[in-house]
């Protein structure tokens, strides 16, 4: 599966709720990329900007549109990189406080505040494959 793939996947999937969140414009998600000090990888920043309003399942990948939600990117890069994960890890996801993760290749990897883990998936597409749908 590619990303325009999972991207549809998701859409197909998206539940309804009584507010919908928007999806943020190319500003925004840069703005949130200077307040960061970070470029995000392509992939993400397309989900962003594609598909970070979709809700589906137990899982809440990152949003930029609202910075008090518990999902706000700067918000769970601040806490992850607090906890330990590496700064070259661009959190994406909190589950539990642990957390998946992008790195500068676009492989997914799994940082666990338990100890050191060898979960990892070769790009956003298949972790949304595999995590996000295939575990609900």
């Amino acid at each position: 599966m590619n990303l325009t793939e999972a991207i549809e996947q998701l859409r197909e999937r998206n539940e309804p709720v009584p507010k919908p969140m928007r999806l943020p414009t190319e500003q925004e998600v840069a703005a949130a990329e200077q307040r960061l000090g970070i470029t995000l990888h392509p992939d993400f920043r397309r989900y962003l900007i594609e598909a970070s309003d979709v809700v589906f399942g137990a899982l809440e990948p990152a949003t930029v549109i609202d910075e008090s939600s518990h999902t706000n990117l700067i918000s769970i890069c601040e806490s992850a990189w607090e906890m330990g994960v590496p700064r070259e890890l661009t959190p994406i996801c909190e589950d539990n406080a642990d957390y998946y993760c992008i790195d500068n290749q676009g492989r997914i990897r799994f940082w666990s505040h338990n100890g050191t883990t060898d979960e990892s998936w070769k790009n956003l597409a298949t972790w949304i494959e595999d995590v996000w749908i295939g575990e609900n």
